[in-house]
């Protein structure tokens, strides 16, 4: 059975991985606004922006960046599943012999490969606009699983929305305000100088803690408590939206 599962993901994420291939303009998309924002932030903004440390200010501001990255990339991944859904893809996949988990799990794993391509991309961009690091090969391991579990966080977010939204844009929209979030949090600014029940909010939501995380390992200090924070809500928001997605999917299919 388990064979079974894997040979069926394996194929269908075939299939979801040629449609990005055959419209790269999806990965690209994706990454453009974040390294517009990249570029605006260092080259327009950085220069005002004192956040209390030695490095640059990309070195700062990257991690956030990157978070940006996925959470723009994950509205695809739930418009992609809208398609299928009123395509009557699914239906059709019901009257095969096919595992139905593996549906869920080949849009998964094609939201995972396409974002770490986005992510990439990015990171290449930052490192021709001055980013350097001193992260060792242990501390970019950290950044990578990292940010693996935050797109599959996210993306099981994305599935919810795939297979509950009404229209295309529904199925989309809800990606804004995950977009929006590491803007109120350390991403951008220390959170000490925002007022007082924003900075309260920016110092307990989980994108500072992810974001003070990879910024310690891209610059090889200690991480401290952040990662165990950040830990807590990526598996805790991981879980939760798993649970919710097989749940909505099995009620679909019902």
């Amino acid at each position: 059975m388990t064979s079974h599962v894997l040979s069926d993901t394996r194929v269908l994420t075939g299939r979801s991985l040629r449609h990005i291939l055959r419209s790269p303009d999806t990965i690209i998309t994706t990454a453009i606004t974040p390294i517009a924002l990249l570029m605006l932030f260092v080259w327009v903004f950085g220069g005002a922006i004192d956040t209390g440390g030695d490095g640059s200010y990309i070195d700062y501001m990257l991690p956030g960046i990157l978070l940006i990255t996925i959470a723009s990339g994950i509205s695809y991944t739930a418009y992609r599943l809208f398609l299928d859904m009123q395509g009557g893809i699914f239906e059709r996949f019901q009257s095969m012999p096919i595992a139905r988990s593996s549906v869920l799990w080949a849009h998964v794993l094609t939201s995972a490969v396409a974002n770490i391509l986005s992510v990439a991309i990015v990171i290449a961009v930052a490192f021709a606009m001055g980013f350097r690091t001193g992260a060792s090969f242990g501390a970019w391991l950290g950044v990578i699983g990292i940010l693996l579990l935050f797109t599959l966080a996210l993306t099981w977010l994305a599935v919810i929305a795939g297979l509950s939204a009404k229209t295309v844009d529904g199925a989309s929209a809800f990606s804004y305000p995950l977009i929006f979030l590491p803007f109120i949090s350390s991403a951008f600014v220390p959170t000490e100088s925002m007022p007082g029940p924003v900075a309260w909010f920016a110092e307990h939501q989980p994108v500072t803690s992810i974001v003070n995380t990879i910024r310690a390992l891209f610059a090889g200090h200690p991480v401290g408590d952040d990662i165990w924070v950040a830990l807590a809500w990526l598996v805790g928001v991981l879980v939760v939206s798993y649970g919710v997605a097989v749940a909505v999917y099995r009620r679909k299919l019902r």
